[in-house]
């Protein structure tokens, strides 16, 4: 969905972080109502106007019609923060609103990023060194990897991040 100019109040708010902060604090509860996960914010000088990019993401994805939803629900929110005094306004003057999924190339950090890749190749960090595998199971104790044919589970303290490879013909679909 292509970005939507919103215009607000005026203001300064603080250093970006602070900003940040302030967003995820906002957004995610009304993100999470919808059904998504929020993944990020950021807010970046794009000329006059402030960038607002906003990434969500669900156990099947998030597709066009709930992007739509869920921008109108962040825009919204965002309009009401904007005139409250009370609020830090991370917003100064105008912005433009995106909200998108998170790419291929968004590394898996949390225990849902490995639960929505099963099946998917992977490489990670393993006690410091790479490991490429197929993800199986993915529960509290940690992440099974189907290495070279043979099961290897991965505690949660030793997983650093992960990438998903990119296959043009997975296993299921051969």
């Amino acid at each position: 969905m292509p970005p939507v100019p919103h215009a607000n109040a005026g203001g300064s708010g603080g250093t970006a972080a602070q900003a940040r902060e302030h967003l995820l604090d906002l957004l995610g509860p009304l993100v999470d109502d919808a059904g998504y996960d929020l993944e990020d914010v950021t807010v970046s000088a794009a000329g006059r106007r402030s960038m607002v990019r906003v990434i969500v993401d669900g156990d099947d994805g998030i597709d066009l019609d709930a992007v739509a939803v869920v921008s109108r629900v962040i825009s919204d929110a965002l309009d009401a923060d904007s005139f409250d005094t009370a609020s830090a306004r991370p917003l100064a003057g105008s912005y433009v609103l995106e909200v998108t999924s998170p790419g291929v190339d968004r590394p898996l950090t949390e225990q849902r990023h490995w639960r929505r890749a099963r099946g998917r190749l992977v490489t990670a960090d393993v006690d410091g060194a790479p490991l490429t595998g197929r993800v199986g199971d993915v529960d509290d104790r940690g992440v099974t990897l189907d290495v070279d044919g043979r099961d290897r589970v991965v505690a949660w303290p030793s997983l650093g991040r992960g990438k998903v490879q990119i296959e043009f013909n997975r296993p299921e679909e051969a």
